[in-house]
């Protein structure tokens, strides 16, 4: 394997430098909402400008079908990034054609282009080998050498991601060894007590990565709408909450592990609202039409208590609708214990990283935010990571 560490000591001055990066923030209209994943990226980029390379930088937004989409450009992504870089960013109004050779054709030492929006091209999420491969080509005609740096899409097999790494000298840039190094303690040697806290919508979302981290930690933490699945489970009575039918079945067999810590109390509302009619309510409780929105306080101190129990912790999944002030105070309760902890704690991505910054909290106070919640549960999961194996990491 190897790292960008070596590419710099190789040296850079010079040479165009393709690298894929996560810019895939959320955005109103054109304005970025959270800007974490490209601000995670600039410790990479600053090494490789200061280097002298002329780095053109590569990513996705969004899911668009293979064809330009005017809400999923990459354009407010290049202001910003400008804007944190101190420096201009050329940018490409497309990915393999006149405007990217163009912009990386005009590049001097230590200057970087930014290509627009990869899944613009069909062939960059193609399940077609040859269609990957011949846009993997034209990308790779960009650049000397290539560094991946995205790990929330090392989970992908993606043109940009894997098919590249075969195609020019490939290294792992530093945010993904940093990534591979937290979730190897997590997996291999954590300290004890070990303790996961899953939130989120959805059981069938995490079923598999709770049935092979349960024999692993010593307690896992269930909120979010997956805990109503459980509720049910138990034969209580949830009102119009979130339900998986068909994961019941699952549920009572993880309940019945002993390991699965659940909610006591709930906040409930009578509509999907921040001005509704909200309630604090035992799991017990719960009233025909009413739908669950957060754990209560109870739960919340519960869970903040077990965490700071804890040596080593995993968060991945707001316990409540964060985004609405009535529902935000279980995702505080378990954030502001995992800034406090004698240990390790990982925010593990994905809407879990976007709560902790949408709360206020000082993301420096946290052991690790990861930048790749499907990528991090899926190394959870022990699944192997195309991106990570084209890397040999």
């Amino acid at each position: 394997m190897r790292t960008l560490d070596d590419l710099l000591a190789e040296g850079v001055t010079g040479r165009r430098v393709l690298v894929r990066a996560d810019l895939n923030v959320p955005l109103d209209g054109d304005r970025i909402t959270d800007d974490g994943r490209i601000r995670a990226a600039l410790p990479t980029l600053t090494a490789l400008l200061a280097g002298g390379a002329r780095v053109v930088l590569i990513s996705h937004l969004g899911r668009p079908k293979g064809a330009p989409e005017d809400k999923f450009s990459l354009r407010p992504v290049s202001a910003r990034l400008g804007e944190l870089l101190g420096a201009p960013v050329a940018f490409a109004t497309d990915t393999v054609g006149d405007s990217a050779r163009d912009a990386v054709a005009g590049l001097a030492d230590g200057q970087l282009a930014l290509l627009e929006n990869l899944r613009f091209n069909v062939g960059e999420t193609s399940k077609d080998d040859a269609v990957r491969g011949a846009f993997a080509a034209e990308l790779a005609a960009l650049g000397d050498a290539y560094v991946d740096d995205a790990f929330g899409a090392v989970h992908r097999r993606h043109a940009s991601v894997v098919d590249i790494a075969g195609l020019l000298p490939a290294y792992a840039g530093g945010l993904v060894l940093r990534e591979v190094e937290v979730l190897k303690r997590l997996t291999e040697s954590p300290e004890r007590p070990y303790v996961v806290v899953l939130g989120g919508a959805k059981v069938s979302d995490k079923l598999a990565v709770i049935s092979s981290l349960l024999p692993k930690v010593d307690r896992l933490l269930v909120g979010g709408g997956m805990c109503f699945t459980f509720f049910k489970a138990q034969g209580h009575e949830i009102g119009a909450s979130l339900l998986e039918a068909d994961q019941l079945d699952a549920c009572r067999e993880l309940l019945a592990t002993g390991k699965i810590v659940l909610p006591t109390d709930v906040v409930i509302a009578d509509r999907f609202s921040a001005d509704a009619a909200v309630r604090t309510v035992p799991v017990d409780g719960i009233e025909p039409g009413w739908l669950g929105l957060d754990i209560g306080p109870e739960s919340g101190a519960a869970f903040a208590a077990e965490v700071l129990a804890a040596r080593t912790v995993f968060w991945n999944g707001p316990m409540g609708v964060f985004e609405l002030a009535p529902f935000a105070a279980g995702t505080r309760a378990v954030a502001e214990a995992l800034t406090k902890i004698d240990g390790l704690g990982v925010v593990g991505g994905g809407d879990s990283a976007a709560a902790v910054r949408a709360l206020g909290l000082d993301e420096s106070a946290f052991g690790h935010i990861s930048t790749g919640g499907g990528a991090s549960l899926e190394y959870l999961e022990g699944k192997t990571l195309p991106g990570l194996e084209a890397l040999d990491v």
